[in-house]
């Protein structure tokens, strides 16, 4: 089993920047990421952290977005900078066993387990 616990949401203006951080405990992972969910819509992939290592990201946050990996403190940070209202959602950490990376919005062959979410919400 893995435990994900999440910190670091919060709300910014249009233009701002936040940090989220996931800690991990238990089994070995291979893979890390962050996805986001907004009312009315589907959880969708917006960075991924494998093994490899390598990373892989969403195109709307391309540029914007930095996924990263403190091995020493089992953490995984997601730098959002330039942070628009479209960005507003509530962000999950997510881990896998296996080593993976985002397609289209998932991780090949799914989720293996699930942070309990913190809110961003960017305002214009």
């Amino acid at each position: 089993q893995v435990q994900l616990v999440e910190s670091g949401g919060g709300s910014v203006q249009t233009g701002g920047s936040l940090r989220l951080s996931c800690t991990t405990s238990g089994d070995t992972v291979n893979t890390m990421g962050w996805f986001r969910q907004a009312p009315g819509k589907e959880r969708e992939g917006v960075a991924s952290w494998n093994s490899f290592p390598d990373t892989s990201y969403a195109d709307s946050v391309k540029g914007r977005f930095t996924i990263s990996q403190d091995n020493a403190k089992n953490t995984l940070h997601l730098q959002m900078n330039s942070l628009k209202p479209e960005d507003t959602a509530m962000y999950y950490c997510a881990a896998k066993s296996a080593r993976s990376l985002l397609y289209r919005g998932r991780w090949v062959g799914g989720v293996d387990y699930w942070g309990q979410g913190t809110q961003v919400t960017v305002s214009s």
